[in-house]
C-alpha cells in the first residue's frame, strides 16, 4: 500500500494570517509592525477606558444643514456628524465638544463628592469580619474608579485648554483630523485611531 504524503495547509489568504502571527515576536522589524498594524487597522481596538467609535459612520444627508440654524448645546451627535467634512471643527462643533467635555467633568465631580460621603458615612466600626472585609473592598474599589477618573479629569481639562488654542480635534502625531466619530466616544483623545494603534504596537513591543 503506498505510502500517504502528507497535505500541505493551504497558504493564508492574503498572507493575514501570517503577518497577524508576527505580531508577537519581539525581534520583528518595526517598519514590518507598522506595515502589520495598518493591515489590522480595522480588527484592533484600543484598551482605554472609553471603547472606539465604529470605523464606518452613516451620515444622514437629511441632517447636514442642522448646525446652521441650532445652537450648540442642541444639536445631536447624528446631527454634528451629518455635518459637512469642510466644517470641521469649526467654531460650533468646538463649541459643542466643549459642552461634552464640561458634562463629563461634571459628572466625575459629582462622583467624587458621593465617594467622600460614602467613606464618610461607612466609619462605623462594624463588628463581623465578614462584613467588615466586604465594606473595605467596596471602599477599594471605589477608590480606584475615582483614581481613574481622577486621571481622565486632567485629560478633559486639557482638551478644554486645546479648544482654546484652536487645537482641538487633530492628531498631536500626525496633525491629521482626528474625526467626529472618535472624539464623540472619547473626547478626550488626542491621536487619530491609526496612530493610537501604532503608539499601542510600539509599547506592546518595546515596552515603551
Amino acid at each position: 500500500m503506498p505510502a500517504q504524503t502528507a497535505t500541505p495547509a493551504p497558504a493564508a489568504r492574503g498572507g493575514r494570517v501570517s503577518r497577524l502571527s508576527q505580531l508577537t515576536v519581539p525581534s520583528m522589524p518595526q517598519s514590518v509592525a507598522s506595515t502589520a498594524a495598518k493591515s489590522t487597522f480595522s480588527q484592533s481596538h484600543s484598551n482605554a477606558l472609553v471603547p472606539p467609535p465604529p470605523l464606518a459612520i452613516k451620515k444622514d444627508p437629511k441632517l447636514a444643514n442642522n448646525w446652521k440654524t441650532k445652537s450648540p448645546a442642541e444639536l445631536s451627535d447624528a446631527e454634528v456628524i451629518a455635518m459637512p467634512d469642510d466644517e470641521y471643527m469649526n467654531e460650533k462643533q468646538m463649541a459643542f465638544f466643549r459642552l461634552k467635555l464640561e458634562e463629563l467633568k461634571r459628572g466625575i465631580l459629582e462622583n467624587a463628592g458621593e465617594t467622600t460621603e460614602h467613606l464618610r458615612e461607612d466609619t462605623v466600626v462594624v463588628p463581623d469580619p465578614a462584613d467588615r472585609a466586604t465594606i473595605e473592598e467596596e471602599h477599594a474599589l471605589e477608590l480606584r474608579t475615582r483614581d481613574r477618573e481622577r486621571k481622565l479629569l486632567k485629560k478633559i481639562e486639557q482638551s478644554i485648554q486645546r479648544i482654546d488654542a484652536g487645537d482641538y480635534g487633530y492628531c498631536d502625531e500626525t496633525g491629521e483630523p482626528i474625526g467626529v466619530g472618535r472624539l464623540l466616544a472619547r473626547p478626550t483623545a488626542t491621536l487619530s485611531l491609526e496612530a493610537q494603534q501604532r503608539r499601542e504596537l510600539k509599547q506592546k513591543m518595546f515596552g515603551d
